[in-house]
């Protein structure tokens, strides 16, 4: 009987034991559970957040090399605005001018017609007004002094165009410029600081990245306007020629021979010694 007894005692003592060992376990586990999740709030808050940087903040970023890099994005607004106005075939030959001085040559007043050019500024009429002065000495000097004045134009205006691809050329050599600086900032941040204070060299990396996408930035439509101006400029100038060169379509020059239709004052004389002589043997 004693002898059951104690089996019986033991019995409960190993499955108290048992019991607790359970609840001691699940406690166990699901404290850290519990203490992760409450430790997860101030995880969060302390986990660094997203910085926006504003469009100064990249500028500043970027180092000197923003300055020039400015410079040349207002110079490559202004200069294909303005140029998107004068490569315009309305632009160089104004409807309303056109037509005044077709008038005018339909009816023979040559004179009027060189006097409205003259009044008026476009590439139309400097072309037309200086081939005017030119027919009373024929057909050949009229072509020749058309097209040394239409290939003036062209000049004039293919100089400026050319500036947008100097733009397109010198700002990715600007933002080179402020990748090798930033670089040279960079190497001598690691050499002083070492890798220790990563926000110095992080900054010097950034000037890099930024200075040199920002020339890229500016050279891509530079180059894309350059040829979309050139091509524009030369469809314009094919429609200059021909409206001037159908006023001058059988013109009739034997009616116009030694005219002087324009007010340009000629330099040139008969030789002194020419004129000299004649006098000498007129006067014996």
């Amino acid at each position: 009987m004693q002898n059951r007894t104690s089996a019986s005692l033991i019995q409960t003592v190993v499955r108290a034991s048992a019991c607790a060992m359970m609840l001691f376990g699940n406690f166990a586990i699901v404290a850290p559970i519990h203490a992760q999740e409450g430790a997860a709030p101030a995880g969060e808050a302390a986990a660094p957040t997203k910085v926006e940087h504003t469009l100064a903040d990249r500028f500043h970023e970027g180092g000197w090399v923003m300055y020039p890099i400015t410079a040349c994005s207002v110079a490559l607004i202004w200069l294909t605005v303005d140029l998107w106005m004068r490569t315009g075939l309305k632009k160089m030959a104004p409807v309303g001018q056109v037509t005044q001085v077709q008038d005018l040559f339909r009816a023979g007043d040559y004179v009027g017609a060189y006097q409205f050019s003259k009044n008026n500024s476009s590439p139309f009429c400097d072309i037309s007004r200086v081939a005017l002065s030119f027919v009373g000495d024929g057909e050949e000097a009229v072509e020749t002094a058309l097209f040394t004045e239409l290939n003036k134009v062209n000049s004039t205006i293919t100089t400026r165009i050319n500036y947008l691809s100097v733009i397109g050329v010198c700002t990715p050599m600007i933002g080179l410029t402020g990748t090798v600086t930033g670089m040279m900032s960079a190497f001598a941040t690691l050499g002083t600081s070492g890798v220790g204070d990563p926000s110095k060299l992080s900054g010097a990396i950034g000037e890099v990245l930024i200075a040199t996408a920002s020339g890229l930035f500016i050279a891509v439509p530079a180059f894309m306007f350059f040829y979309f101006l050139r091509n524009r400029l030369q469809s314009s100038m094919s429609g200059l020629q021909d409206v001037v060169s159908a006023l001058f379509r059988k013109m009739p020059y034997s009616h116009l021979k030694d005219a002087h239709v324009g007010e340009e004052e000629f330099f040139a004389a008969i030789p002194n010694w020419v004129a000299g002589g004649e006098t000498a043997v007129a006067a014996a």
